[in-house]
Formats: structure tokens, C-alpha cells, sequence
């Protein structure tokens, strides 16, 4: 199937503002873009692109005073499949994790698994390891948050998340994490579009989606705390260790979001 993506994304600046852009499909999923997804910036000014260290495309450029839109329309081809279950798929022992993997078990800005360790063991410390312990964990964060977007707030941490029980999509994956982290299992956070492909409705307003990648046997596999669901049509635009890795936009000074739209829709053949 094909999903048109998006987003449109409109600032007022009060002078010229540094800002680094992450809003590119990760360079895994490139071969599926069927029209590219380049960023269109409303007045024009330059951009200089780069990777960061988990291999996430960045673009840099410098907003100038006033208005601005920053707005991108693609449309990706996906398998129309589900998330893939292995509930086979087994913990690996941290001293026989690849090295690359080794970083996702340390404790993060929003992510601190150094500060429940032991809530981490008295929940889970005695559930089957492997995929069963880590679903085990989907499952208590999904029920333990309460969902609503008055209850975001950017500095919330993962245990004030499991103390507070409120928060959005990044407050459900950073608890996971953490809890993964804690029990020795390696986690990572990723933000990306997900549509409503096979949901009922009705339907929220759109936004860019958080969920979890964890290692278990010789791969990652993709959890996701907040729907704790198989879903149709996740679309990855960025991981790292917590949601301060992965942020969307990063401006360098003073600015008002004037408006925030994102779309994720199957493309219906005519």
C-alpha cells in the first residue's frame, strides 16, 4: 500500500534563529519513498545537511526574522503489514551484546533506568525474560499512563512519569525504556509518522508518533507502549536514546509555534 505523509509546520521568529531540522524518513526506509520528502521552507534560505551519531538525517539552517513554513509532502510504499510479533525471540546475555548495542542500556536525559532499578525488578523481576518480560512492561505502562495531550510537558523524566501517571506517546516509550534498561535489556526510542490504518474510528488529530526498538535474539524489535497494538503503517524518521536525540525541530532562540499539522493517510488507488 502507499501512505501520503507530511507535516506543515509554521513559526514566527522575533530576529534570525539558528534551528536544526529532523524531519527526514530515516535512511532505512529511503528505497520506499515513491516522491521525495523534501523540506520546503516559506521564505527560501539555505540548508546544509548531516548525520548525527545514530546515523539520523539533520538539516541546519538559519530561520530569518518573521514568519516562516516549514512543510513537506511524500508519499512511502509499506507492506500494509502489521508489526512483526517474535514472542520466541529470547534476552541476550550483556556480555555477548554487539557493541553497537551497548549505549541503549546506559541511563539518558529523560530515560534515568539508574533511578529504577529496583521498581524495575519488583514489577518485572519475576515475569518470563525475553519478549514475554518486555511485553509485560508494554503492558504496565499502558495501562499505568493516562493519555492527553494537556498532559504533555518536555521535561517530564521517565520515573516522574511512572510518579505523575500522565503524559503522551514520548512519556509511555521513555517509561518503557527505562525499565528496559533497568532489567539489562537494550531500548531505544523512535519518532516517526503512524497513521490510523486499520483502527476504528474516530480518529485523533494527526502528530508525529513516539514508540520503542528492543534487542532481543540477534535484532531489534519494535514495541509500542502507548497503543500496545500491532499497527499498519509505522513510518521511522529517528532514534536514539530518548526523545532529546530525536526532536523534531531545535531552535537556537526566542520563537513562537504558530501551528502544527501532520498527516499520515493510505493512498486509495482510484
Amino acid at each position: 500500500m502507499k501512505l501520503q505523509v507530511g507535516y506543515e509546520l509554521h513559526y514566527e521568529f522575533p530576529q534570525p534563529t539558528p534551528m536544526i531540522l529532523m524531519l527526514n524518513v530515516h535512511h532505512s526506509r529511503v528505497s520506499d519513498l515513491h516522491t521525495p520528502d523534501h523540506a520546503i521552507l516559506t521564505p527560501s534560505v539555505s540548508i546544509d545537511g548531516y548525520r548525527d551519531g545514530f546515523g539520523n538525517w539533520c538539516s541546519r539552517l538559519v530561520a530569518p526574522a518573521g514568519k516562516m513554513t516549514i512543510t513537506a509532502n511524500s508519499v512511502v510504499n509499506d507492506s500494509g503489514q502489521p508489526d512483526r510479533q517474535m514472542p520466541d525471540a529470547t534476552q541476550v546475555a550483556v556480555e555477548k551484546l554487539p557493541e553497537e548495542t551497548l549505549v541503549f542500556l546506559l541511563a539518558s536525559r529523560f530515560c534515568d533506568s539508574d533511578r529504577m532499578l529496583d521498581l524495575a525488578w519488583k514489577h518485572f523481576g519475576g515475569a518470563a525474560t525475553g519478549w514475554a518480560r518486555v511485553q509485560a512492561i508494554c503492558d504496565f505502562v499502558h495501562h499505568h499512563i493516562e493519555f492527553g495531550y494537556e498532559h504533555a510537558r518536555v521535561t517530564r523524566t521517565a520515573s516522574q512519569a511512572y510518579e505523575e501517571r500522565k503524559g503522551v506517546c514520548r512519556d509511555y516509550a521513555h517509561l518503557a525504556i527505562a525499565f528496559c534498561r533497568a532489567l539489562n535489556i537494550p531500548a531505544r526510542y523512535c519518532t516517526g509518522y503512524l497513521g490510523d490504518v486499520g483502527t476504528a474510528p474516530p480518529y485523533p488529530p494527526g502528530d508525529f508518533a513516539a514508540w520503542i526498538e528492543v534487542y532481543l535474539g540477534d535484532q531489534w524489535h519494535t514495541f509500542d507502549p502507548r497503543n500496545n497494538t500491532p499497527r499498519i503503517g509505522r513510518v521511522l524518521i529517528a532514534r536514539g536514546r530518548d526523545a532529546a536525540d530525536v526532536a523534531i525541530t531545535t531552535t537556537f532562540g526566542p520563537n513562537t509555534l504558530l501551528s502544527f499539522r501532520v498527516w499520515t493517510d493510505e493512498v486509495i488507488a482510484a
